[in-house]
């Protein structure tokens, strides 16, 4: 059968990965046209029909799936080499390319990056707060910050940040009208404003040391965001029993509105991770920031 080149393979692998022509040719730096007829040539030189094009999108057919899986490691593999190879010089250069959770920025994500900036003028950083789980295969992402129940599979990742200490506040308005919960599983009896992890598919259990270790319940949400800090003003406005990150809440207690409930109760969350994929062939300004993490953490 005959085969293409790498290149070939690449321009198919970009328009499948970034799901159309114009796409694929803007981060390749080539015509749409000519991408096109790239995967056109390709798919002559194999005779198999890898994409089906329309009018207003491209999609993979089942064989087209099947050379996508298969190839897409391959590539990264390749890209990555490559990458190494331009940078072996003393200069740490190029894009770094972060993900993390909005709670990670004020906590110590955004002194850590301004950190590395300054020590490496000669890379650009681009740092999206995003609470969804992310393919580091696919999204062009080098590492991401996330939970350790966020983690990809066939990752690595070390651990960043401080120690979470969690917490329980409500308003006083709430727990003179709704009663004072005693004991964890009185949260059951009371309404929840939850933290919800991207589009609030998925809400963050609240966390409770017991006789044999740590242990989760998920009351049932009467509000869900997001944000930590919407968390805290539904919580003022006595909507419920908000469990956040206390180091969000303490700016607010003291206030004649909000106080802690169950602070005997609570479990400690693991620190942040930092998340990429491989530790070969990996570019010298991720190394570089992985190492400040590393340090910053040590110090901690």
């Amino acid at each position: 059968m005959a085969r293409g080149s790498f290149g070939d393979i690449r321009v198919f692998v970009e328009v499948a990965r970034r799901g159309g022509f114009r796409a694929a040719a803007e981060h390749l730096q080539q015509a749409p046209a000519s991408v096109s007829e790239a995967v056109q040539r390709f798919e002559d030189r194999l005779g198999v029909r890898l994409l089906e094009r329309s009018s207003r999108s491209v999609a993979l057919t089942p064989i087209g799936e099947q050379f996508y899986a298969k190839s897409l490691p391959a590539i990264v593999e390749l890209e990555g080499a490559m990458n190494d190879l331009d940078e072996q010089k003393d200069e740490v250069t190029g894009t770094l390319r972060l993900t993390a959770p909005y709670s990670a920025g004020p906590f110590f994500l955004d002194d850590l990056v301004a950190r590395y900036a300054l020590e490496y003028p000669g890379v650009n950083v681009e740092l999206i707060y995003d609470d969804k789980k992310v393919d580091l295969l696919t999204s062009g992402i080098d590492a991401a910050i996330r939970s350790n129940t966020l983690l990809g599979p066939d990752t690595h990742a070390v651990p960043v940040g401080p120690e979470l200490a969690m917490t329980i506040v409500a308003s006083l308005q709430y727990l003179e009208q709704n009663g004072r919960p005693e004991i964890p599983k009185d949260i059951l009896d009371h309404d929840a404003i939850c933290y919800a992890f991207g589009m609030g598919g998925q809400h963050a259990p609240w966390c409770f040391d017991g006789p044999d270790g740590a242990y989760t319940m998920q009351p049932k949400p009467r509000m869900v965001a997001n944000d930590m800090r919407s968390l805290v003003n539904y919580a003022k406005q006595g909507l419920g029993l908000a469990y956040l990150y206390r180091e969000i809440a303490v700016p607010h207690l003291g206030e004649d509105s909000l106080t802690e409930v169950l602070s005997d109760h609570l479990a400690q969350l693991p620190r942040y991770s930092l998340n990429y994929r491989s530790k070969r062939n990996m570019a010298r300004r991720l190394r570089a920031f992985v190492d400040m993490a590393k340090a910053s953490s040590a110090q901690r």
